[in-house]
């Protein structure tokens, strides 16, 4: 994890008696993942509007985040190295978003 932020979240776990077994804390980020997921189908009327996140949302979001790293600190995972390897695997096995020209457009390729 990082250093700082890992140690921050660890410091004010402790200081709250936030420390959890396992289960629970994913029984915890469910609910606050739930918890975005009814605000975000609220604000949209079930995906019917564009969402524009509101003035809770940063801190929302914030709290998932945080539920993440006492998660992982309490499994001995290293969240950013962890994040890094995925972004690295993700972005190892993407595909251009378009074609290359060279390969020539819908029309060409399928005529």
């Amino acid at each position: 994890m990082n250093g700082d932020l890992s140690q921050s979240v660890a410091r004010s776990a402790d200081a709250a008696g936030l420390h959890a077994p396992v289960p629970t804390l994913l029984l915890e980020l469910q609910t606050r993942l739930g918890t975005l997921s009814a605000t975000v189908a609220a604000e949209t009327n079930r995906g019917r509007k564009p969402f524009r996140p509101g003035p809770d949302w940063s801190q929302r979001l914030g709290e998932l985040a945080y539920g993440v790293y006492l998660l992982a600190d309490q499994t001995g995972v290293g969240v950013e190295q962890a994040v890094a390897a995925t972004a690295q695997r993700v972005n190892d096995n993407a595909r251009p978003a378009v074609a290359p020209e060279a390969e020539g457009d819908f029309f060409e390729r399928s005529g």
